[in-house]
């Protein structure tokens, strides 16, 4: 078939192919974006939070409705524990400040030298607790080894600003480690500092694969460290392992007894870390399933523009098509233009979608910290808009290869 009869027509009739080269374009480019930022979205919402068998941990949050002294606080954390220790189905309980994915937690800044510095390296979620933490989290040691019970400090929480009490060894994890010695192969010794200078280095002993920090941010969520100490925050939390299966009821009876191991009364709250999973990456959810529909509704729209500009085309030119039927011209040669003269209008649009698509990836990557479009979503979103006009055309295109050249003749 020859091409260059075709590309003249489109060239004396444009304003039609124009708009619908337009509408790829702009198709392609939100397309490729919105699918690269939906995939971004699932990732980091499938990410290994560093809990083993989330499904089987949980955790209770504990506040007495009266204050406790230092020494009064640290004795309530050591009844609630055994309390818990009690109860059918647990596999072990650890006390901690916070979890993650929870959005409740502590963090400051880091870095590999005592003097304050401009820009910290990073700022990693701060985990307090003590032996038996790893384990209870189901946390794997790549390097180094697991706390034990002479690495815990005692710390008042009113004295923390002095630095008095701070242990003197820490757990990293893997991801924090790489960015604070970037070129060790190595990190077992090597200190940290944090906070505002204190001279005090924290010596690492070990590191953990992965451990998500509370907020459990795309770049910095898996920045964290884990502290030995007893210290007397105004609140305990509880993270408690349980037999498989049991989780719903382990945690109810624990709280029950700790409401009997206590006194005076205690608020509680009960919480599993898939609650927090779900409850962190709820808008990721939300904003993927709302790309997606933009994205279907974009494609909806395109083919409708394929369909409705092929059809006024064929409506247009029913007297050419009955003659070429006259002439001799088969099924198959009238609906072969068709396709062929709608490939070249959306290859056009494609053209310009690619550029568009670079250019709107550079601005989000500007404006929202995006990473930079891989060239595999270029071509899938190429193919994609191809095989769309050629499924588009096809109706129109075909029911116009049907038309008897009488009729046509007649009726033009």
């Amino acid at each position: 078939m020859e091409i260059r009869p075709i590309v003249s027509t489109l060239l004396r009739q444009r304003t039609g192919p124009l708009l619908v080269a337009l509408q790829v374009a702009i198709s392609l480019a939100i397309l490729v974006n919105a699918i690269f930022v939906v995939q971004q979205r699932i990732a980091a919402s499938q990410r290994p939070s560093g809990v083993a068998d989330e499904e089987n941990v949980g955790y209770i949050y504990v506040r007495p409705q009266q204050p406790y002294s230092h020494a009064d606080n640290l004795a309530s954390q050591v009844r609630e524990l055994d309390a818990i220790r009690t109860v059918p189905g647990v596999v072990s309980v650890s006390w901690t400040n916070q979890m993650p994915m929870s959005r409740s937690g502590t963090s400051s800044s880091v870095r590999t030298v005592p003097e304050l510095i401009a820009n910290d390296p990073a700022t990693p979620g701060f985990y307090y607790t003590q032996p038996g933490f790893l384990a209870t989290m189901g946390l794997r040691l790549v390097e180094g080894r697991d706390l034990n019970d002479a690495d815990v400090t005692d710390l008042v929480w009113e004295n923390a600003g002095s630095k008095e009490g701070w242990p003197d060894v820490g757990i990293v994890t893997l991801a924090l480690a790489k960015v604070l010695y970037p070129e060790a192969t190595t990190y077992v010794g090597k200190p940290i500092y944090f906070g505002d200078g204190a001279p005090k280095p924290t010596r690492i002993i070990g590191v953990v694969e992965t451990l998500q920090n509370s907020g459990a941010g795309v770049e910095s969520g898996g920045y964290s460290v884990i502290l030995p100490m007893r210290t007397s925050y105004p609140f305990s939390r509880y993270v408690i392992r349980a037999e498989p299966g049991k989780l719903d009821r382990v945690l109810a009876d624990a709280r029950e007894a700790i409401g009997k191991a206590n006194s005076t009364p205690v608020l509680t709250g009960l919480r599993k870390v898939a609650e927090d999973r779900n409850n962190r990456y709820r808008n990721d959810r939300a904003m993927a399933w709302m790309l997606i529909s933009i994205c279907a509704l974009l494609l909806l729209v395109t083919a409708s523009g394929i369909v409705g500009i092929t059809a006024l085309r064929v409506a247009q030119r029913r007297k050419q098509i009955g003659v070429r039927r006259a002439l001799g011209a088969r099924w198959r040669d009238i609906l072969r233009y068709f396709i062929v003269e709608n490939v070249i209008i959306t290859t056009g649009g494609i053209v310009a979608g690619l550029m568009l698509a670079l250019a709107l990836n550079r601005l989000l990557m500007a404006q929202a910290g995006m990473a930079r479009l891989p060239l595999e979503y270029l071509a899938f979103g190429a193919a994609a808009l191809w095989a769309l006009g050629i499924a588009a055309v096809y109706g129109p295109a075909s029911r116009a290869a049907t038309i008897s050249p009488a009729i046509a003749t007649r009726t033009a």
